[in-house]
């Protein structure tokens, strides 16, 4: 039995109005149009989200401060969107999406706008924090919305779905800002986002139909969802993988510059190497979650990741490193979207809870992660941070599996 699925669990209450119908004559929006636009604005929040690490050498040179320093942007923006989500989805719950969501982004191309034009780093992780309230709202709600708009057997689907975005953002965006930092300057890469942005913010207003309001929580509801143990674990799960990523992953632009001797075009490469394989395991996860099972889906991501952290050692140059990477890669952003789909799946009445608490323990996780390889890179380099990051790995294995134990129990 599902969680939530029993008496007083947290799928109990009042009955769920069903997906209201989209789609007709007049150029109406339908559907599928809205999976698009919202997939190709988590697309730009991938892109803000990751330009920091691919511009890091050039945001650490131009600003005048060490690579750990720099590195904390990451986690500024982290702890921001990471404490906001859940605090703002209450706020904007009464709120028409299409409106919110396109002015999210709207939001977002101003401050990566005002982020380009700031003179140092001082007057930089302000507005970047700020910056980063666009996300805050975005992604959480984006995926609310479209369970909302979808029937509860395509559901998994559809949320997987418009999480594609941020695989795309690490095929395209990353390498690019990487390749736009190391040529141009972190400016420029920050005003590309910008631009984005604004263009992302158009079509989501365009395509989103009114009347799109996923019904709001109560306190009680709120409550239920923070002390019911499985689902807490889940998310904890969440926060706990995005440790173990971001310990490394927020370095790699300098890993491969200082380590590997790695060219500019180098480091783009292997940006657009991982995004590739990151695109190809949340397609294959789009395709069968619904058949395999979040949980199994979740469980599997999880150890791939887990398997290139511990291969690190053996990734002594750029042919040997794009090897290393490939497991990574086929789970980092599978690993969000399915516990995305778990959580909205386990208990769809508290989806828009659970969607803002996961996505603020993804990016509650960044900052961790960013912050801990940042101080382990000040003291004693690169070398401790892959089994810093297996670490966190293993405790997100071990308590997603128990979660999914737990789950199946009658409630």
């Amino acid at each position: 039995m599902s969680v939530g699925a029993g008496r007083g669990g947290p799928g109990a209450g009042p009955p769920q109005a069903g997906p209201r119908p989209l789609g007709g004559p007049l150029g109406v929006p339908d559907e599928r149009g809205a999976r698009w636009a919202l997939l190709s604005g988590n697309f730009v929040i991938g892109c803000g989200v990751m330009v920091v690490a691919g511009t890091l050498n050039d945001l650490s040179r131009s600003l005048q401060v060490s690579v750990a320093l720099a590195g904390q942007l990451i986690a500024i923006g982290a702890v921001v969107m990471g404490v906001c989500a859940p605090l703002l989805a209450g706020w904007v719950a009464g709120f028409d999406r299409r409106r919110l969501l396109a002015a999210s982004l709207a939001w977002y191309a101003a401050g990566h706008a005002l982020s380009a034009l700031m003179p140092d780093y001082a007057a930089l992780w302000p507005v970047r924090a700020l910056c980063m309230l666009g996300a805050a709202v975005f992604t959480p709600q984006a995926a609310a919305a479209i369970g909302h708009m979808t029937a509860p057997e395509h559901r998994g689907r559809a949320i997987t779905f418009v999480f594609l975005g941020w695989s795309l953002a690490s095929v395209a965006g990353m390498p690019i800002a990487s390749w736009l930092g190391e040529t141009f300057g972190w400016r420029v890469a920050f005003g590309a986002v910008s631009l984005l942005a604004a263009a992302s913010a158009v079509w989501v207003y365009r395509a989103m139909p009114d009347g799109v309001k996923p019904a709001a929580l109560s306190l009680a509801a709120w409550r239920e969802a923070f002390t019911h143990p499985v689902l807490m674990a889940i998310v904890a799960v969440t926060a706990l993988q995005s440790a173990g990523q971001f310990t490394l992953f927020s370095y790699f632009a300098p890993y491969y510059r200082q380590t590997l001797n790695a060219t500019p075009a180098q480091i783009s490469l292997l940006f657009a190497w991982f995004g590739a394989f990151g695109l190809l395991g949340n397609v294959l996860l789009s395709r069968h979650i619904d058949r395999f099972g979040a949980a199994r889906c979740v469980a599997l991501t999880l150890c791939l990741i887990t398997l290139s952290l511990l291969a690190w050692p053996l990734a002594t140059g750029f042919a040997t490193m794009a090897l290393v990477l490939v497991p990574w890669a086929l789970g980092c952003f599978a690993t969000n979207s399915a516990q995305q789909a778990r959580l909205g799946l386990a208990a769809q009445a508290l989806a828009p809870a659970l969607m803002a608490l996961n996505t603020s323990a993804i990016y509650l996780g960044q900052a961790i992660g960013a912050a801990s390889g940042g101080v382990l890179l000040s003291h004693s380099g690169y070398t401790q941070l892959h089994w810093v990051g297996s670490v966190w790995m293993f405790a997100a294995i071990a308590l997603s599996l128990w979660a999914g134990a737990h789950a199946r129990r009658p409630q």
